[in-house]
């Protein structure tokens, strides 16, 4: 967006929003505020009012430590159950390292700060640590799969 509008930028965003939501150009999670302000040309501000819109609309929803989602779609569970998952995973095992930031950032469509959280929090249950080398790597699996611990 080059030039202020009457009508109100941040209306404009969120009819730019509305829609690639009705075309199904976006499905389920919307993209993060740092990329909408980057694709729009336009503050923080600009974006979560723009947000606030469609929120009241009832066309998207916010889950916190997930972002912004097409109402009624997306996986919901907070970002710390969705990595964990991945140690339920078959075949992994203690010891097998376990994926960087950056991975999971791109897997999850999470933002870097949500994913260091999510870490710090299983690092504090004790499923992963850091690894012999740079990396993180499997300490122990959830309970609920393999041995259970005694």
């Amino acid at each position: 967006m080059t030039q202020a509008s009457p009508r109100g930028t941040y209306l404009e965003v969120s009819d730019s929003l509305r829609q690639k939501i009705r075309e199904g150009t976006i499905t389920e999670a919307l993209p993060s505020q740092a990329k909408l302000m980057s694709a729009h040309g336009v503050s923080r501000s600009t974006i979560e009012r723009a947000l606030a819109v469609l929120k009241s609309e009832g066309l998207i929803e916010s889950v916190q430590g997930a972002g912004w989602y097409v109402a009624g779609t997306g996986d919901r569970r907070p970002l710390v159950e969705k990595v964990t998952d991945l140690l339920r995973a078959e075949g992994v095992k203690v010891g097998d390292p376990f994926p960087t930031e950056k991975e999971l950032c791109e897997k999850f469509g999470a933002s870097r700060t949500a994913v260091r959280s999510a870490i710090a929090q299983m690092a504090g249950q004790g499923l992963i640590g850091k690894g012999a080398t740079r990396g993180r790597e499997v300490r122990a699996l959830p309970v609920g799969q393999g041995d259970r611990p005694a």
